[in-house]
């Protein structure tokens, strides 16, 4: 198996740099470092490209590790024209060309699969391998989860101004309980990681913007029903985690896609990338290695 270096045990600094693009009318910061394909990967809520700072070391041994900040969101700009899966996947897209990479690993978690998935509708000749992490497609979601109190916060946060109004101010309270009552590994969550993304939601327009990318996913289901010709071809690994959304990415992936395989996460809640780094890391070195 291979050993999954700890990000606290290596000089991170020296390993990635941070770099800006101009794409698709926004700027997007990045996170870049190692060598060999392409694995970009795209945080989700409420998180920043630091979501993946446990994992990048180990990936950039044998890949070149691209980790943006989506748009609106952490040190990319905002506001942004519009927060729909299409244009965030055109800015993937285009910070992908202008890197001057053919092909790619995609991977996302959460509120970044909705535009993983268009970028593989609209480019799946530029993606070798997809990745899904607590995520499902929005218009073939095959569950429940927004009918349950475990997922009271999508139609909250769907809600037009209520949620920055409630959250200004507020985010440490707000931010903390909420990456905390996802989580089930509490162990390895630390302060310093979730100050981290206190201070990014805490600057100007990010409530909004991250809410955004909820008030959309309507738009991106019907979107994506009018898209549907044929099920994707590329091989893809749909995670979840065994105290969150256990098998339904799945389950959700199985609906539009050929090739997938996956399940849980064991003792893992919503945040693998944070919770179960080991685990998670070796689930896609092994996928990314398959070449059957």
């Amino acid at each position: 198996m291979t050993q999954i270096i700890n990000s606290n045990t290596v000089d991170f600094d020296r390993q990635f740099q941070h770099q800006t693009a101009e794409v698709n009318g926004v700027r997007i910061h990045y996170v870049m470092g190692g060598k060999g394909e392409a694995v970009v990967l795209l945080h989700g809520f409420p998180q920043t490209w630091y979501e993946w700072h446990k994992v990048m070391p180990a990936l950039a041994e044998k890949y070149t590790v691209i980790a943006p900040d989506l748009r609106g969101l952490g040190e990319s700009s905002c506001p942004a024209p519009d927060y729909q899966a299409q244009s965030v996947a055109e800015d993937i897209h285009q910070l992908v060309q202008k890197l001057d990479f053919k092909q790619i690993n995609l991977v996302a978690h959460d509120i970044a699969g909705a535009a993983a998935y268009s970028y593989a509708v609209q480019y799946p000749q530029e993606i070798l391998r997809l990745v899904f992490m607590e995520t499902l497609v929005p218009g073939f979601n095959a569950d429940t989860t927004g009918q349950t109190g475990n997922y009271w916060h999508m139609g909250f946060h769907m809600t037009p101004d209520l949620p920055e109004q409630l959250i200004t101010g507020k985010e440490h309270e707000y931010l903390t309980f909420f990456i905390r009552n996802f989580a089930h590994r509490q162990d390895m969550i630390s302060e310093e990681e979730i100050s981290k993304y206190v201070n990014a939601y805490s600057a100007p327009g990010a409530l909004h913007a991250a809410f955004e990318y909820y008030r959309v996913m309507p738009k991106d289901a019907e979107q994506n029903k009018r898209d549907f010709k044929t099920k994707l071809k590329m091989p893809i690994l749909a995670l979840g985690g065994e105290k969150s959304l256990r098998d339904l990415p799945l389950t959700s992936l199985q609906l539009v896609a050929e090739d997938v395989r996956g399940g849980s996460i064991p003792h893992c809640g919503h945040w693998l990338a944070t919770e179960c780094p080991d685990d998670f890391t070796q689930q896609l070195l092994t996928f990314f290695s398959d070449k059957n």
